[in-house]
């Protein structure tokens, strides 16, 4: 097996540039485009993205069970990324060029229908394969973590090209629907050129080099898992529920650039801001997970989140103060959204405990149908928001009431369901002190009668599961929850700082180290 090289890891993240091409322009635009363009209701297409993203996330299942069979001389990956990538290119340019039908709307919305309903099935074929490219190319846990580190850097170059090209012109031809109709044909158009041109490299630079013998995962087997899982069904639960606010955000945000900002190119810095904020959170976050552990530090992203998203509603709409806003929002948001994947990983090793059966695709598949789920709630939400509060599709101008909307959903939509998430999340049971401490001393398929412990380390995780408890109980009481939040969050990290340095010492020392957690869950990715 040979080594990867750097053109290698930029190629695999060419990839996830090329995915993000489609899936970041129709999550950031393809509401904003359907209400101001075409001129469609949004809660009418709110409903149409729940149906259609509630598909989405059935023909992720369906995708890997043709992963599963496939068997080419180019891998069961790789062929994906040339023979699908292009017609899923194509159809978002079909997407974004909805006719006018002679101004038939019952004709404009099954076209709406068909090709959005196209691009989820489409994009499934498409990213499926190259999430599962990655499990392919290598073993060796620094390089896997590379290859993660080089994916995450694709969709934030995507996204931010994306906002630079696409923003300014809706308010710039926000007034000419017909000339901003055909710039989008004309921009995805030039999309399909870079990102098919992007595919093919990935294509061509990333080699299927592990081998396994394969078994096709039933129904009946994946139902199982969810069933004997615990841990993953919490997950699962409270991370769908913290994810509709984070994709609400996103489906809003054109929205609050053109009528709230009154300038649509301010998204460029909104889309900035958050995407520097994320980067500069992952040499925070293993620091933060050391001490207080991988629970304690969701929650201190949660608390904060939920903070900042009250803010955000209430706040003055000075550019400064706004971007620097999403930037404070990007960095705790990202505590809960990539300590997600460590937790997922987690629940692949308790499975194997519990049931002495390892299920990597299995459980990543329903995470990831968990996860389609939230967008289609927080697409749908949005629309039925935007049409509750009186938006009218393409008025230069809105409402006081659809104003108050768009800030609603941009600020306390997103604290809402990460106060619920929140909530669930207190429920799941593997604490970093418990996984390092107990799991390593059971067979696969044993149970033990209790857990290993009351060692300083142990003590120390029980004191953080309490101070999560201590933090997000009283918010359950809206009424006094902005009273009490920080003042709870000071006494979570005064209730660790307790322990002596020994006790964090022995914490440290003990079984795998919580940077290592995170190098290694890019292999789930």
């Amino acid at each position: 097996m040979s080594e990867l090289r750097t053109r290698t890891y930029v190629a695999y993240g060419a990839g996830d540039f090329a995915n993000n091409l489609v899936f970041s322009m129709q999550g950031m635009f393809l509401l904003i485009y359907y209400t101001n363009v075409v001129g469609l209701d949004p809660a009418r297409v709110g409903f149409m993205f729940l149906a259609v993203r509630i598909l989405g996330a059935f023909a992720d299942l369906v995708a890997e069970r043709l992963v599963d069979i496939t068997t080419y001389r180019w891998g069961r990956f790789r062929p994906y990324l040339v023979f699908a990538s292009l017609p899923l290119l194509l159809i978002s340019v079909a997407t974004f060029s909805v006719p006018g039908f002679g101004g038939n709307q019952t004709f404009q919305y099954g076209y709406a229908w068909v090709t959005y309903a196209l691009l989820g099935v489409l994009y499934s074929l498409v990213n499926i394969p190259y999430g599962s490219l990655a499990t392919a190319m290598t073993q060796e846990p620094v390089e896997r973590a590379k290859l993660g580190i080089w994916r995450s850097l694709g969709p934030t170059i995507s996204m931010i090209g994306l906002v630079i090209v696409v923003s300014p012109q809706i308010t710039r031809l926000g007034a000419n629907p017909d000339a901003l109709q055909s710039f989008l044909t004309a921009t995805t158009l030039v999309f399909t050129v870079i990102g098919y041109s992007a595919f093919v490299w990935c294509f061509a630079e990333c080699r299927e080099q592990v081998s396994r013998p394969h078994r096709t995962v039933t129904v009946r087997e994946t139902l199982a898992t969810l069933r004997s899982n615990r841990p993953l069904v919490i997950l699962c639960i409270s991370d769908m529920v913290f994810l509709t606010g984070a994709f609400g955000v996103q489906a809003a945000q054109a929205y609050y650039a053109a009528y709230v900002l009154g300038d649509s190119s301010s998204m460029i810095w909104m889309i900035v801001a958050t995407s520097v904020a994320a980067f500069l959170g992952v040499p925070i976050m293993p620091r933060v997970v050391r001490r207080i552990g991988k629970k304690g530090t969701y929650y201190v992203g949660a608390v904060r989140r939920i903070a900042v998203g009250v803010w955000m509603f209430l706040m003055p709409t000075t550019l400064v103060v706004v971007y620097a806003s999403f930037f404070v929002m990007g960095i705790f948001q990202n505590f809960g959204m990539a300590l997600a994947f460590v937790f997922q990983a987690d629940t692949v090793e308790y499975g194997e405990w519990k049931n002495g059966v390892r299920t990597e695709g299995t459980t990543y598949a329903i995470y990831s149908f968990f996860r389609k789920i939230a967008q289609a709630v927080a697409g749908a939400a949005t629309g039925y928001a935007l049409a509750f509060g009186g938006f009218v599709v393409k008025a230069p101008r809105q409402a006081e009431s659809a104003l108050v909307t768009i800030r609603g959903i941009v600020g306390l939509g997103p604290a809402v369901f990460a106060l619920l998430g929140g909530a669930l999340f207190l429920a799941y049971p593997l604490t970093d002190t418990r996984y390092r401490e107990s799991w390593p001393t059971f067979a696969p398929g044993t149970r033990p009668t209790k857990w290993q412990g009351d060692t300083p380390a142990e003590e120390v995780g029980r004191r953080t599961e309490r101070n999560d408890k201590r933090v997000v109980f009283p918010m359950l009481w809206i009424s006094v929850w902005m009273a009490r939040s920080a003042e709870e969050a000071r006494a979570g990290r005064g209730a660790v700082s307790v322990g002596s340095r020994s006790d964090f010492d022995h914490l440290r020392g003990s079984g795998r180290s919580s940077r290592d957690s995170l190098v290694d869950s890019a292999r789930f990715t």
